[in-house]
């Protein structure tokens, strides 16, 4: 079993590599002057079970690139099996047709893996399940729900709490941490009356001096997150926190979140954290790293890894 790491979040593969007591494998992974990616690994790959460890985060085609040239590499260097490791999954949210002539940008990056070389895939908390579909070879989605429920269970127990999903789609992943904690579930329906005119927040359940805690996937510019603290927080929630599976938080939304209705923001650390997040004192995030390192453990040894959802 040999693990490669990219650049987009070293701090989390090394992580992985300490808990599955394995050094990262040694590569040079850099640019030329134009900056095209040159990859060059150093040890042998021959017969081996590699991991690919790579997020593709912003810059999300830069490290993209960086994947699928490490995949290449590693085929060439005749491995017997690699398997994509992509802790967070650029362009997931492009999973459909929104309107005529548009990508579906989520089944062409699918595309591009699979060509690359890769012959599974294993990520955490795909925006929209159906995209395990996209890929042509065997792909593992694991769910951050346990790590944030056993967070929300030690912190806050069950101390009134009530489960909010910020939008309609997102009301199973809600359900699914509310289930854990047998706690209630709230709804945020956004609607945008007509163009041009700020969304209206409707609440779908009584929020009335409850403990909320929103639950989403992607967090990026925060407005959707921000916008329904603040009408949670209308509607008479006593407090409104976040819990969220990828901290992209692109632009000013560390600043957004600060001054909002929101008393803590937690994500994972499947991207790594900018200079803002690091400072932010309303933002705190969790390691997935366990749960990484298990999952590629399971899948090296052919065992079981859908018991790790439960």
């Amino acid at each position: 079993m040999k693990i490669i790491a990219g650049n987009s979040n070293r701090p989390l593969a090394e992580a992985v590599a300490a808990y599955l007591n394995l050094p990262l494998s040694k590569a040079s992974i850099r640019r030329f002057a134009d900056m095209e990616v040159f990859v060059e690994i150093h040890e042998n790959m021959r017969g081996e079970d590699v991991f690919v460890f790579q997020s593709t985060s912003y810059p999300a085609n830069d490290n993209l690139m960086e994947l699928l040239v490490i995949i290449d590499a590693v085929r060439r260097a005749s491995a017997r099996r690699i398997t994509a490791v992509i802790p967070y999954f650029g362009y997931a949210r492009q999973d459909r047709k929104p309107g005529p002539r548009t990508p579906i940008s989520a089944k062409l990056v699918a595309n591009i893996i699979t060509e690359a070389g890769a012959d599974r895939v294993l990520t955490l908390d795909l925006h929209a399940g159906q995209i395990q579909g996209f890929f042509d070879i065997p792909t593992d989605n694991l769910y951050a729900a346990p790590i944030m429920a056993k967070d929300i269970k030690e912190r806050y127990r069950n101390d009134n709490l009530m489960f909010v999903s910020p939008d309609v789609g997102g009301v199973i992943r809600t359900r699914a941490v509310a289930r854990r904690l047998n706690a209630d579930l709230a709804i945020v329906d956004k609607r945008r009356e007509r163009a041009g005119v700020s969304e209206v927040m409707h609440i779908i359940g009584d929020v009335e001096g409850r403990r909320c805690i929103l639950i989403d996937d992607i967090v990026d510019s925060a407005g959707t997150l921000c916008n329904a603290a603040n009408a949670l927080k209308e509607h008479g929630a006593e407090s409104v926190m976040a819990y969220v599976t990828h901290g992209v938080l692109s632009g000013g939304a560390v600043a957004r979140v600060a001054s909002s209705a929101l008393e803590t923001l937690v994500t994972t650390d499947t991207i790594v954290a900018t200079e803002a997040m690091r400072v932010s004192e309303n933002i705190r995030r969790l390691t997935t790293a366990p749960l990484m390192a298990e999952a590629m453990r399971r899948i090296s040894d052919e065992s079981s890894v859908s018991s790790l959802w439960d």
